[in-house]
């Protein structure tokens, strides 16, 4: 065969190479395109999972925390009527009875306990709401009556009746509380 011959057979053949080659190029270039989507929706799906983990986590760390910090609510509303009694009985005791050496000691006995029981409210994060004088907060007082006066601005507590609590950063009790109107 002659030179000119074989290169236009071997031009011929070089083209018909890639033509018979493009259909399975074209097969591997889908199936890679559609591995990379399949590979990046689950990244994304992974993604999703770690994040949901994280905020369940979360959750239930803080949930745990509340839990810890509140658990002695239930019993803290319990003692409450024991220190609103010890308080009541306190101030019951006329002061003639107070100096009287047959009731010093009881007295005193009284007045260690309210300091003890204020101790160890304080350690376990219950705090006495202070009211008197202070604008009625809904959040913290309920409102027992409305007493006229023309020395009080009104919404201003003037006596409480009975006193409320706070564990940590929640209501235990509210202030029980006579509330200022403007007089009729």
């Amino acid at each position: 065969m002659s030179e000119d011959t074989q290169n236009i057979e071997n031009t011929q053949v070089v083209d018909q190479l890639p033509e018979e080659e493009t259909p399975v190029a074209d097969g591997n270039a889908e199936r890679i395109a559609a591995l990379e989507a399949e590979l990046a929706t689950a990244k994304q799906d992974i993604l999703y999972a770690h994040a949901d983990t994280q905020n369940v986590r979360r959750r239930l760390e803080k949930e745990l925390a509340d839990t810890r910090a509140y658990a002695a609510t239930s019993f803290a509303r319990d003692i409450l009527s024991v220190a609103d009694n010890l308080s009541r009985a306190l101030a019951a005791i006329p002061a003639d009875l107070r100096e009287d050496e047959k009731f010093k000691g009881l007295v005193v006995g009284l007045e260690a306990t309210g300091r003890e029981l204020e101790s160890v409210f304080g350690r376990n994060g219950i705090a006495k709401i202070e009211s008197v004088g202070q604008p009625l907060d809904p959040n913290k007082h309920q409102a027992m009556m409305e007493v006229p006066s023309a020395d009080a601005e009104p919404g201003t507590i003037l006596i409480e009746m009975q006193a409320g609590y706070m564990i940590k950063d929640r209501l235990l009790r509210p202030a029980m509380v006579s509330v200022a109107k403007k007089p009729d």
